[in-house]
């Protein structure tokens, strides 16, 4: 998952389609919000939460690049820019074994309740329900599944130079 306010994909994807990045994604080098997603390399993307988000980011990279001998901030190889340099990104994977704290029943139990209560909220004006991790993505997912992944004009004129290049069929 991204620490930042928005994964760096959704900022290429923005830059595919035209479209500007809201304010709160990225910052300038002065602090200033960038909303040009073609000078992204000009920027930062801003971490969640603020000092808070930014501890969780560190410590984040930190499991998942420094611990296992992964890069780390600067040393993480730019893919949008160096194609050809193998990746030196790193993973960090947590399990935890429930049963050492808690009734796994119990637990899940627990875990149906707050789904419930959270699910039940109120909602604020404007907004038609309280959604939970991972939710947005499997409406997604079987939509896709359904009626396929929409592609742009910009998404699709990229595909179909790569088809081109590379000798294919386009996509009908």
């Amino acid at each position: 998952m991204a620490t930042t306010n928005t994964a760096f994909g959704k900022i290429r994807l923005k830059a595919q389609r035209n479209e500007p990045v809201p304010e709160g994604w990225m910052i300038d080098r002065q602090d200033q919000p960038l909303t040009d997603p073609k000078r992204a390399s000009e920027g930062f993307l801003v971490p969640i939460g603020g000092p808070k988000g930014y501890g969780l980011a560190l410590m984040f990279g930190l499991l998942a690049g420094t611990l296992n001998g992964a890069a780390f901030g600067r040393d993480v190889v730019d893919y949008t820019v160096d194609s050809k340099t193998p990746s030196n990104t790193g993973q960090a994977i947590v399990a935890v074994d429930i049963a050492t704290f808690a009734d796994v029943q119990a637990f899940k139990q627990e875990v149906d309740e707050v789904w419930e209560v959270m699910k039940s909220s109120p909602t604020l004006p404007g907004v038609d329900e309280v959604r939970l991790p991972g939710e947005r993505s499997a409406q997604l997912y079987q939509e896709r599944m359904t009626h396929g992944v929409p592609l742009g004009a910009e998404q699709r004129k990229v595909l179909d130079e790569l088809a081109d290049r590379l000798g294919i069929q386009r996509l009908q």
